[in-house]
């Protein structure tokens, strides 16, 4: 689809320098961009680029003092956030992409399911006994949804997602594809003959509103009670979840992180990649935790940063990194030391 200049600026309330009749169909990076294109800078170190650029469109900050002339080509949208605007651009895009509606064959939907209006069913969809689906849901093909979970409005489940029975999946929820939310968690009982006997996990998943969980994702169902990913979280791929651990509203997490049983991550944390959380302990409100990192133990302060494994505060843990890497230097004069005093001593 085309859009002009016009249409753009006021979809943004920004203010155009230019053409307002030019149009664009595409969206692309600022070095990147041809005629037709629609782009955007926000970070100054990409500057050089916008005088050089041959997209349509780009959009700037209102604040972009430009210290040379643009294409004559070129033009401009002013905003408060080209970044924000941008991503509201994207979405747009995203949503004319990826528009789907219908049903396809074949599917199964069980006589005692219930289905919303609007919204979307993909080829080989399974929903099982009992299963609520909201409206304006979007199920892509291969997906299974078993009995008695239900699903809120404006859902998104991308191919190939498995949600286990009883789990709750709450509104306007983006779930990517091969992730998988309800599976049995890690129990298992030691036995006198060195065996392990399984315990039966009978809680379920339950995910809140305005929730993404990216790909190949697990979120563990709860031995009793509830494995809950409040309001707002944002999951990247790969993460593991166990049973009964409770995310809070707006945490955000890296790829590759896992959580252990039972464990409380509070709101507005942020977990970088390849984080590690034991069982049983409370991640303070606000925490910031480095990629990598090995939290052994609870973090009660809140709005700190921490890193390292095990996890100690950010900053002791730069100092001793450094400390680290110098150690076969220290080592060596220690030992010329030792020698000296050697000397002297005889």
């Amino acid at each position: 689809m085309q859009f002009t200049a016009q249409q753009i600026g006021t979809l943004l309330e920004g203010r155009i320098e230019g053409n307002p009749e030019v149009t664009v169909g595409n969206l692309a990076k600022i070095e990147e961009g041809k005629k037709g294109d629609l782009s955007f800078l926000s970070n100054p170190k990409y500057e050089h680029f916008i005088y050089t650029t041959d997209a349509s469109i780009v959009i700037v900050n209102e604040d972009l003092q430009l210290t040379q002339a643009t294409k004559p080509t070129l033009t401009i949208i002013r905003v408060k956030n080209a970044y924000a605007a941008f991503s509201t651009i994207l979405n747009m895009y995203n949503e004319f992409r990826l528009d789907k509606s219908g049903r396809e064959e074949p599917h199964f939907i069980h006589a005692e399911a219930e289905i919303g209006q609007g919204g979307y069913i993909g080829a080989f969809v399974y929903i099982g006994r009992g299963a609520s689906i909201g409206n304006n849901v979007k199920i892509y093909p291969q997906v299974y949804i078993g009995d008695k979970v239900t699903i809120g409005d404006n859902t998104t489940l991308y191919p190939g997602v498995k949600i286990y029975h009883d789990c709750k999946i709450g509104e306007n929820v983006v779930v990517h594809s091969g992730v998988v939310i309800g599976s049995d968690g890690f129990g298992f009982a030691p036995q006198e003959d060195g065996t392990y006997k399984k315990v039966p996990q009978i809680g379920y998943v339950q995910v809140e509103d305005n929730v993404e969980i990216g790909a190949n994702t697990v979120i563990d169902r709860a031995t009793m009670g509830a494995t809950i990913v409040r309001d707002g979280v944002k999951l990247d791929n790969l993460i593991q979840i166990a049973h009964n651990v409770d995310i809070g509203k707006n945490t955000v997490i890296a790829a590759q992180t896992g959580i252990s049983g039972s464990s409380k991550i509070g709101e507005h944390v942020v977990l970088g990649g390849q984080v590690g959380v034991v069982g049983h302990i409370v991640v303070a409100k606000g925490s910031q935790i480095q990629a990598q990192s090995g939290v052994n133990r609870s973090i009660k302060e809140e709005g700190k940063k921490w890193g390292g494994t095990p996890v100690m505060p950010y900053q002791p843990q730069l100092r001793s990194n450094v400390i680290f890497a110098r150690l076969p230097e220290l080592e060596k004069r220690i030992q010329e030391l030792e020698k000296l005093v050697e000397k002297k001593l005889k």
